[in-house]
């Protein structure tokens, strides 16, 4: 069973939704999670690297945790959302005094060094801006032909959500995300379009709460804080779960409608930096498509996978 699994590597800025993410990953029978990665976007990068850490050590998730970039690769990184994730990155739940320690190697350094000795393919799953990929590609070129697919969190082909053209995670290190969509290996794009169709209502929160393992709970304190900030910010009744959905769309592709475009991304400097220029109606002839972009999401099938994987987590 082991070597049909698909090797991944979550590369994260937890993050509620990231925290769900790895929930996800880390114990479903079709994924083998070899590591976890961090790098600054929600909150500074020591915050983040440490919700990783809490929730690996909350539901005996047996991974390395490796800590990356703390700025974008050229520019200047924006402002952390504590307005939505709190001080931590991850309020809501209390966590027992940090035992797990972190791995001393980079977070570039064990992309690298974990995909060129890997047998099979892996799988990049990056829930945060683009900084610890870019910068193992460029260090390693080598890696692009051991990566299967890059499956990432990111981007809009409508609406931004940090300005009117970007989203968060492209905005903070656009240079980054242009190496990504240009590298050649196969990109998976879960824009805002996708995500804000996965809106985790108080019944959703009240549905998973009736699954007594640690990660039901673990989800259930999550989301309550998650949804009481977006809706004191936004006004939504249920926030966006953005990260997740890069996982159910490897357990299950079925559940996530993509179409295939050409994506460029803007570094411009200018308005619209950072967005993904995604030609949705292809009018550019002249380039291959580069990206699957997510466009449609079963929402039924989404929850039903997170259920599910919650109830692989031990019983409390």
């Amino acid at each position: 069973m082991s070597d049909q699994r698909r090797k991944i590597i979550i590369d994260c800025d937890p993050g509620h939704d990231d925290a769900v993410a790895i929930m996800l990953a880390a114990r479903n029978p079709k994924l083998e999670l070899l590591g976890i990665t961090t790098v600054r976007g929600n909150q500074t990068l020591e915050k983040v690297t440490r919700n990783a850490l809490n929730i690996c050590q909350y539901l005996n998730i047996d991974v390395p945790v490796c800590k990356g970039l703390g700025e974008g690769i050229v520019r200047m990184s924006p402002p952390v959302e504590e307005r939505v994730h709190g001080d931590s990155g991850l309020d809501g739940p209390v966590f027992a005094p940090l035992t797990k320690e972190l791995d001393p190697r980079h977070a570039v350094d064990f992309i690298v060094e974990t995909v060129m000795a890997s047998d099979t393919p892996v799988t990049l799953v990056p829930t945060g801006p683009l900084s610890n990929i870019a910068m193992a590609i460029k260090k390693e070129p080598k890696i692009l032909e051991k990566i299967e697919e890059i499956v990432l969190m990111g981007g809009a082909y409508q609406h931004g959500n940090v300005t009117p053209a970007a989203e968060f995670n492209i905005y903070a290190d656009a240079e980054a995300a242009y190496v990504v969509f240009t590298c050649g290996r196969p990109v998976v794009m879960m824009g805002l379009d996708l995500t804000r169709q996965a809106l985790c209502y108080p019944e959703v929160v009240e549905r998973m709460s009736k699954v007594k393992t640690t990660a039901g709970k673990l989800f259930v304190d999550l989301m309550h804080f998650f949804c009481m900030t977006q809706k004191r910010v936004f006004g939504w009744a249920g926030g966006p779960l953005h990260d997740p959905t890069t996982i159910a769309y490897l357990i299950d592709p079925s559940c996530i409608e993509t179409k295939e475009m050409y994506t460029e991304i803007d570094i411009t400097g200018g308005p619209s930096h950072g967005r993904t220029n995604c030609d949705y109606f292809n009018l550019r002839t002249d380039v291959p498509k580069n990206s699957k972009v997510a466009v449609k999401l079963d929402v039924d099938k989404f929850w039903d996978i997170v259920e599910d994987n919650l109830k692989l987590y031990d019983a409390i």
